[in-house]
């Protein structure tokens, strides 16, 4: 699934990346802890989050994550932004809560890191 797909899906708002709407998306994982992530996430991948901390920056480029959703349309800092752009990584915002947004995506296609797809 491309990005703008999911952004059409969820009705995000893209904060950085518009000029990565057509990257394909792979599956989809959602974490607050990145711990989590780290264990679980795969390349390409789009993670959701209600975090906007640099810690999840920095995870999501360890990672490879293919974008960022923030869900519960949380405004992330400036701060946080400006490292997404920095490290390419595509960043949207949601209204959805974390289980909508997740859910949204599964009926729609998505699937989870969890060897179900």
């Amino acid at each position: 699934m491309k990005i703008q797909e999911i952004q059409d899906i969820l009705k995000g708002r893209m904060l950085c990346g518009d000029d990565q709407m057509d990257a394909v998306i792979v599956a989809g994982g959602a974490a607050d802890l990145m711990d989590d992530v780290l264990a679980a996430a795969a390349k390409g991948c789009a993670l959701l989050t209600g975090v906007t901390t640099d810690h999840v920056i920095r995870t999501a480029k360890i990672v490879g994550v293919g974008a960022i959703v923030i869900v519960r349309g949380k405004n992330p800092p400036t701060e946080f932004v400006e490292m997404a752009k920095s490290f390419e990584i595509p960043l949207m915002v949601t209204d959805y809560s974390l289980f909508v947004a997740c859910g949204r995506l599964y009926m729609n296609g998505i699937r989870g890191l969890d060897g179900s797809w």
